[in-house]
C-alpha cells in the first residue's frame, strides 16, 4: 500500500505563505510518469483540485482560484511533493491533501479540470487555515 504523508499546514494572515510536503512512505514507488497533485476540501463543500504534476513529463495544472499563487514541484533527491502557497486568501482554508495516481501514464494534461477518481493514493491531510 501507498502511504502518502502531508505535512506544512498551520495557520497564516492572509497575504501569506506557507509550504506543504507530500513524503511517499513507500519503498519501490515509481516516479517517472506519475501523476501527483493536491486538493483541498473546506468544511461543507466538495473535494476540488489544486493543483498537479506529471513526475518526468514537464507538465502541471492549477485550477483556476490559484493560478499564480501556488507552484506545484517535486524534490527528486528527497521524494518529496510540494506545494508552494503565496497571497493566501480565506478562502484557500481547507484540509489539503496529497494524490498519487494509481497507475503511470495515464490522465494528467495542463487543463484546470480536476477528476478525484484519477488517483488512487490518498494522503491524510494537512490543514491551512488562513485569517483575514
Amino acid at each position: 500500500q501507498v502511504q502518502l504523508v502531508e505535512s506544512g499546514g498551520g495557520s497564516v494572515q492572509a497575504g501569506g505563505s506557507l509550504r506543504l510536503s507530500c513524503a511517499v512512505a513507500t519503498s519501490g514507488f515509481t516516479y517517472t510518469g506519475r501523476c501527483m497533485g493536491w486538493f483541498r476540501q473546506a468544511p461543507g463543500k466538495e473535494r476540488e483540485g489544486v493543483a498537479r504534476i506529471r513526475i518526468g513529463g514537464g507538465i502541471t495544472a492549477y485550477a483556476d482560484s490559484v493560478k499564480g499563487r501556488f507552484t506545484i514541484s517535486r524534490d527528486s533527491h528527497q521524494n518529496t511533493l510540494y506545494l508552494q502557497m503565496n497571497s493566501l486568501k480565506p478562502e484557500d482554508a481547507a484540509m489539503y491533501y496529497c494524490a498519487a495516481a494509481s497507475r503511470l501514464w495515464g490522465p494528467c494534461d495542463s487543463g484546470s479540470f480536476f477528476r478525484p477518481t484519477d488517483f488512487g493514493f490518498w494522503g491524510q491531510g494537512t490543514q491551512v487555515t488562513v485569517s483575514s
